[in-house]
């Protein structure tokens, strides 16, 4: 049995977080953190999380819940993500990151305390098929070659702060690293005015935002004659959710490093 510690239980994603581990026979819940201004400081969390009571109360006091858990799963700001992942390397404490927005420092510092001996696995996006879609598109893009313009275009709900998605960037970087080209040099975000003809060398990449849409991302490769397009649409956050249990199971049987969900889904 695994213990394992919600980071940001009571937001969306952390009681779809909570309510996954209740579920699956092979975790315990045991404990769920919130920042301290929170309002719903000492409910239970299966019981914000709609599972019903499960005797783990939302609390703020970190070293309370690290010392209490094998490993923590947190989806919440870079910031907040940073401070989390330092304390618990340091207690040992495993950790599955899906926060989005990280920076290329802040993924520097989680790359040192894994060198230190932690166990992470962070990822933009824990999904499934996403991953799947992510080793498709390192294979898709070398054998199309450069008569195929690159272009990608996600969508979001209207309350998401970052752009692109970090599923987005890490499509771009694959795509980019399948074709020689620099991510940060070589991708156009958007294009507005008299911008001339379309390079070969660029990725085309388009943020929109609206709604409730919980995550949708296509990967355009368009030649003369033809278009090829790999499109995963996300309809609820239970799929992350599922991504996230898998990457903490992973996590008990490895040794200290780095991972992503290529990792944990074996398509490396």
């Amino acid at each position: 049995m695994i213990k394992v510690a919600i980071v940001g239980a009571a937001g969306r994603m952390g009681r779809m977080l909570v309510s996954q581990v209740l579920r699956d026979p092979e975790l315990a819940l045991s404990g769920a953190l919130e920042y301290s201004e929170c309002s719903l400081l000492g409910q239970d969390a299966g019981t914000v999380a709609g599972e019903g009571a499960c005797g783990v109360n939302i609390c703020c006091d970190v070293d309370k819940v690290l010392a209490e858990a094998d490993a923590a799963i947190d989806f919440t700001s870079p910031e907040a993500t940073l401070q989390f992942a330092a304390r618990a390397a340091a207690v040992g404490v495993h950790l599955v990151i899906g926060t989005t927005g990280l920076s290329v420092e802040q993924k520097k510092t989680l790359q040192d305390l894994s060198c230190a001996g932690a166990h992470i696995v962070c990822a933009p996006n824990m999904s499934i098929g996403v991953n799947l879609l992510f080793a498709l598109c390192a294979k898709v893009a070398p054998i199309l070659g450069e008569d195929y313009d690159i272009e990608v275009v996600e969508m979001h709900h209207n309350q998401k702060k970052d752009a692109p998605s970090g599923t987005a960037e890490r499509l771009g970087e694959i795509l980019a690293k399948a074709r020689g080209l620099d991510y940060a040099a070589d991708t156009r975000h958007g294009r507005v005015g008299q911008v001339g003809a379309r390079s070969k060398k660029e990725i085309g990449m388009h943020a929109l935002r609206g709604g409730d849409v919980v995550g949708d991302h296509t990967v355009i490769f368009a030649a003369q004659g033809e278009r090829v397009e790999l499109t995963h649409k996300a309809s609820s956050r239970e799929t992350f959710a599922k991504g996230a249990i898998r990457a903490v199971k992973f996590l008990a049987g490895t040794k200290p490093g780095l991972y992503d969900m290529q990792d944990v889904l074996g398509l490396k």
